[in-house]
Formats: C-alpha cells, sequence, structure tokens
C-alpha cells in the first residue's frame, strides 16, 4: 500500500506510549491530528494539539479522514464500529510502520513465548552491519524507530494479534508463529478471529521470504500455501534434526538437545548447557538461534547467545535459593497452557496459581497437575475453579487469597521443593500487570529470612 503523503486529518485514540508515537510521528511528517482518550490524563510537554478526554464520541469521529487505534483500546469499541461503517479508514501505528519503513522486517507473533524469542533475535542480529532494533510489543512502539527520518537496516518486531487485525498486511521477509493457544480470544470475536488475525502476518510473503511454522500438523496447509507462493518455509518444535529446521530432541542417551542449522548443516547446544529453564523456553531459543542462522550469524555467536541467555524478568526467572528451596518468577503465565509448559520444566513443585481467569477453562491442566504439583496455593479473586481443579487432579490445595500469604505457606510445604508462580490466569483482580504481579512475588521471597 502506497504510504499516504497528503495532509489528511487524523484522530488517534489512546493516549498511551503507542499513542503518542503515532501522534509524534505525524506531527513529524507535517500530518495534523487530534487526540482522544477515555482516562483524564495531559498530553506530554512539547506536543501541542486538541485533546478530547471522555466516552468517544462517534459522531466527532465521522468528521476525520481516519482514525488511528493504538493496540489497548477494543477494536470492537461502538465508535470505531460505526467509524468503520461509514467508510472511514481505522487501523493501528503497524499499518503507519509498514507504509513508511524500508529496510528488511523480520517479524514474530504467537501467544506465548514472543518477547524471549525477539530479545534474543535482536541480540544476535546486532552484530550485523548496522545492527538491528526491537520494537512493539516488546516495549518500543515501532514508529519510534522512524519518526525522525532516520532508519535501522533492520528492525525485528513483536507483533500482537491487537496489531496485526487493525493494519493492512505488512511484508516480513522472515516470519515466525510460535502458536496460537486461547488466551486473548476473548478480545476477539471468536477463536476463530484470533487466529486469523495471527495469520495475516503472512499474507504478503512470496518468493525468497521465510516462514517458520511450528510441526504441527494443523499448520500444514499454511505450510503448502505459503510454499506455493515460492516462501520458503521453516519447521520447528520437538522432533529430529534430520526432519525439522529447528527445534529439541532427544538424544541416544537420552538427554535433551536444541538444535538448528546453519545452511544443511544441524548444530546442538546441550539441554544442561542452557540457563534458561523448560522445553518451551528451548523451543524459543531454537527459533531465534534459526532466525540468526538465516541471516548470516556464525554458530559460535548463536551458541554463545543461547548458552548465556538467564531468561526474562516473569517468564520462569530463577529467584535463587531462599530457605532451602529454589523460587521461580513465572507471572507472565496468563494463560493456562503457558502454566502448563512451566510446570512441565519440574518433577515436583508447589504451585502459586490463580488470577483473573477471563472465562478460559483450567480443567485441561488436571494431568499436568496431577503428575508435577504437590501443593496449590491459589490467590486471586476467582478461587473456586482453581479449588476444582485441585479436587480433579486429586492434588492438596488451599486457598490462600494474596500473594504474601501464598509465598508463607510455601515456605512450611514440603521441604526442598521448588515454588512456582505461574498463575494460569490475567492479574486485573489484584495488580496493575503480570509484571507488577512478579515483583510482589519476588519482593515477598526477598523479604524471607533467608536461613529461617
Amino acid at each position: 500500500m502506497a504510504a499516504n503523503k497528503g495532509a489528511m486529518h487524523t484522530a488517534v485514540v489512546g493516549m498511551g506510549r503507542t499513542g503518542i508515537s503515532v501522534v509524534r510521528f505525524l506531527l513529524a511528517n507535517g500530518m495534523t491530528c487530534e487526540a482522544f482518550d477515555e482516562s483524564k490524563l495531559s498530553l506530554p510537554a512539547g506536543i501541542d494539539l486538541p485533546l478530547h478526554i471522555g466516552a468517544l464520541d462517534g459522531v466527532r469521529l465521522l468528521s476525520f479522514g481516519r482514525i488511528i487505534v493504538s493496540p489497548g483500546i477494543n477494536w470492537h469499541h461502538p465508535a470505531l464500529v460505526s467509524a468503520r461503517a461509514a467508510g472511514i479508514p481505522v487501523y493501528g501505528d503497524l499499518q503507519l510502520f509498514g507504509e513508511h519503513f524500508h529496510g528488511d522486517m523480520i517479524a514474530v507473533t504467537g501467544t506465548n513465548g514472543k518477547t524471549t524469542t525477539v530479545t534474543l533475535i535482536n541480540t544476535m542480529l546486532d552484530v550485523l552491519p548496522g545492527g538491528i532494533e526491537a520494537a512493539g510489543n516488546i516495549g518500543k512502539p515501532m514508529l519510534e524507530l522512524i519518526d525522525t527520518g532516520d532508519q535501522p537496516p533492520r528492525v525485528v518486531l513483536e507483533l500482537s494479534s491487537f496489531q496485526l487485525e487493525r493494519a493492512e498486511p505488512i511484508h516480513p521477509c522472515w516470519a515466525a508463529l510460535l502458536n496460537v493457544q486461547p488466551d486473548h480470544a476473548d478480545m476477539h470475536v471468536d477463536m476463530q478471529a484470533y487466529r486469523e488475525a495471527k495469520l495475516r502476518l503472512f499474507a504478503r510473503q512470496g518468493a525468497g521470504d521465510k516462514a517458520m511454522l511450528p510441526v504441527d500438523a494443523e499448520w500444514d496447509a499454511l505450510a503448502g500455501e505459503l510454499k506455493s507462493r515460492g516462501v520458503y518455509v521453516r519447521r520447528f518444535g520437538v522432533g529430529s534434526s534430520d526432519g525439522l529446521d529447528c527445534g529439541v530432541q532427544m538424544s541416544k542417551d537420552g538427554s535433551w538437545q536444541l538444535f538448528w542449522h546453519h545452511y544443511d548443516q544441524p548444530y546442538t547446544i546441550e539441554a544442561s548447557e542452557l540457563q534458561a529453564r523448560g522445553r518451551h523456553q528451548h523451543l524459543n531459543l531454537a527459533v531465534a538461534g534459526q532466525a540468526a542462522a538465516d541471516f548470516g550469524i556464525s554458530p559460535a555467536v548463536i551458541r554463545q547467545s543461547l548458552t548465556s541467555f538467564r531468561g526474562l524478568s516473569h517468564r520462569l526467572q530463577s529467584l535463587g535459593e531462599v530457605q532451602g528451596r529454589q523460587w521461580f518468577n513465572d507471572s507472565k503465565a496468563t494463560n493456562p497452557d503457558a502454566a502448563s509448559a512451566a510446570l512441565h520444566s519440574f518433577e515436583q513443585v508447589i504451585w502459586i496459581c490463580g488470577g483473573l481467569r477471563k472465562g478460559l477453562d483450567i480443567s485441561a491442566l488436571k494431568d499436568v497437575v496431577a503428575e508435577h504439583v504437590a501443593l496449590m496455593l491459589v490467590i486471586g479473586s476467582d478461587m473456586a475453579a482453581f479449588i476444582a481443579l485441585a479436587k480433579l487432579a486429586g492434588v492438596r490445595v488451599d486457598a490462600v487469597g494474596t500473594m504474601q500469604k501464598a509465598v508463607a505457606a510455601a515456605t512450611t510445604a514440603t521441604a526442598g521443593l521448588p515454588v512456582l508462580l505461574s498463575p494460569a490466569a490475567a492479574s486485573q483482580d489484584q495488580f496493575s500487570d503480570y509484571a507488577e504481579r512478579g515483583r510482589c512475588f519476588a519482593d515477598a521471597v526477598a523479604a524471607l529470612e533467608p536461613g529461617a
């Protein structure tokens, strides 16, 4: 799509960091705009434009030539639905970025694992001439990379379904889908709409581009369709380096290895050499390693990067040993699939769980809980479903309610067992976000008497 270089008057909805980046980009490129937000706030110093506070006025929005919406704004807000019905272009910052960025674009989407994968790709490709910049859902608005007119030669974007659904398809030269699991489906019409939003990532790929897909059979049709367009399709998962491009495999002695390919040559790292824990984490590392190899990064650099990576905050992050047991912060596990992956990383564990379920069914965790959990400590406002899960799995449960009580209860549980915060639920019933929840957990652990 050709960039709109005219002076189209734009409504920017949502004045969080992304919305502010849109405003700055538009102003820097000589375009006029007005800001809208339903919360009471003020604009940063140096930004001088009309600011409309309060419920979105659908009639007022109809007077604009286009509307740019931040990812956190519900795409199905009645005012936005009315604007689209009236034929007004409504989209997000990703579309602006796709229209104006001219370098190599690497993009990663999926329900879980995006930030880890993007962080590692960014680390490894930074050794290339001109380096690389990471942006998107990882925290840095992508338009900040190009609002001054200068552009990096390449970017790696972490993209959510919200960003992908509200943009004309972009054209990444290398794109990865890590997984699609029920989580943010509640913000879409249904699970199929959530899935389709993710798959928009590949809509414009063609000859010479690369696409990374899970090995699961449900993605075979997409792989075939991409191949018919000339896309080089890579597959990853748990399997063998003989049949997959990257992933994890079991060696002859029963140990696990991470692998990727440099051209046709497989390279492996023993799982015991990796500081990041969990097979799901190792799959993310393998995808990142393959991306680096595809851009010419040497096997030595890839190996060093993967073996030195300690993991990200709130993502199966080790807090060390306190009172004779290990403590792990996996607060980012806001859905059952993420929690299941974390639980599989332990033989037996004390599991701190609970929060805002968002309607997700947690009963599917019965088998992994029965096998790996010695005690469930339930926090949050929706404890009944987790107590029911414990009974279903035949596991002891204590409905403690708060994080501080959960940490205190864990100290008196079976000696030596590790403690895992992996809530399988969102955090907004008790915390502002998963990061605050993770910090609360880490603070409570740090406050324990070391030798008690």
